[in-house]
């Protein structure tokens, strides 16, 4: 069965139905979109390729749309004048019409096409997400982050302190609680503006690497912490970690959320901890980057708590399924603990890393239909 895709900056054909078996590579039906015309000339069930030709000089969104229930099957979005792209779907019972909204204001919709007949692995289409839909899980979200802050704040002064008072062994038993308090704040971190790198920056584009005289926060800490680094070195940087970690709570009320970034960032948080946190890659000495994804995953779920009732209302199984998903993988992290104390990403044993990395790989794939389940489709 293929998936549903993730929308990338270098993909914009999305197919929001299942087909059984492999897609035709080549089209078998051409369509020609204009500002006087948005038609094909009679679909059946079964997969298409459809090649949309765009002969208009305005750009257009082309949909696969049930204009009777108002549901979305397919998209070809931002398709320029004079090009063309191809859409392919499986088609199965209903009825279906195209509709295309051109960037003029234009919109026009086909004549509606009744299908007959049973296809293997078909799903039904998705309504439509207005963009006030987003609001009130903005709120929400904010309301998260709000809630987070005061946690965050108190473990930075407490890591500070240990420092400040030159107890190194009560620094090194504090900077995780810190840590994870920030890596919990999930989707946050784009509205963070300049407070994410100097709070959670690593070394990556730092011409000094970890001798960088301007990399900050977290990592930089613990770098130290695990690096044999005085007090007078980490006096400097945890006073500096706590002022950043003040500012960014008295910024935060001023700083935006986009609302499409909440339905990304669902699949982003735990996609950039496989990639930095999973493989041992942000990993500065403290061997407790698994912890790091463990945080990660309730960011996630804090995440998916205020989206959960949109992804519900237009696939009703796949919350249940993310959250059993999510589970799974907390429980595989939590294993990977001896007497409390995580182990290192790079001394995990192999069968454990393949577990882990084989259900945090599936949860992926079910948290990359959130993000093309809950675009902005407001012109479809």
């Amino acid at each position: 069965m293929r998936r549903r895709v993730l929308l990338t900056a270098a993909a914009a054909v999305v197919v929001l139905v299942a087909a059984a078996g492999v897609y035709f590579a080549t089209a078998d039906r051409d369509v020609t979109v204009d500002e006087t015309a948005c038609g094909w000339s009679g679909p059946s069930t079964g997969r298409h390729s459809i090649t949309l030709h765009n002969t208009s000089p305005d750009t257009v969104q082309v949909y696969v749309i049930d204009p009777a229930k108002n549901l979305v099957y397919a998209e070809a979005r931002d398709i320029t004048p004079a090009s063309t792209r191809d859409l392919d779907l499986t088609l199965g019972s209903g009825r279906y019409a195209l509709r295309c909204a051109f960037s003029n204001g234009t919109v026009l919709t086909s004549k509606a096409y009744t299908l007959t007949g049973t296809v293997s692995g078909a799903l039904p289409g998705i309504a439509p997400l207005p963009d006030l839909d987003l609001d009130a899980p903005v709120t929400a979200y904010r309301a998260y982050v709000k809630a987070g802050l005061p946690p965050l704040l108190a473990a930075t002064k407490q890591l500070a302190a240990d420092v400040n008072a030159g107890n190194l062994a009560k620094a090194h038993e504090d900077w995780l609680p810190a840590h994870l308090a920030y890596e919990r704040l999930g989707a946050a971190y784009n509205s963070f503006g300049d407070f994410d790198g100097a709070i959670n920056g690593t070394t990556e584009g730092l011409a000094g690497g970890v001798h960088d005289p301007t990399w900050t926060g977290f990592f930089r800490i613990e770098y130290g912490l695990w690096h044999g680094q005085s007090v007078a070195t980490l006096k400097p940087l945890t006073s500096q970690l706590l002022t950043d970690v003040d500012a960014l709570i008295t910024d935060f009320p001023s700083e935006d959320i986009d609302p499409a970034d909440l339905p990304l960032r669902t699949h982003e948080i735990l996609e950039n901890a496989l990639e930095f946190q999973v493989s041992g890659a942000n990993d500065d000495g403290s061997g407790t980057s698994l912890a790091t994804v463990y945080a990660n995953t309730q960011g996630t779920l804090g995440v998916l708590a205020t989206i959960s009732a949109l992804i519900d209302s237009r696939q009703p199984a796949l919350l249940a399924s993310i959250k059993a998903g999510i589970a799974t993988v907390q429980t595989d992290l939590l294993a990977t603990q001896t007497a409390g104390v995580w182990t290192a990403a790079a001394h995990l044993p192999q069968p454990q890393r393949q577990k882990l990395d084989a259900d945090l790989g599936a949860l992926l794939e079910q948290l990359a239909e959130v993000p093309n389940l809950l675009y902005e489709r407001t012109s479809a």
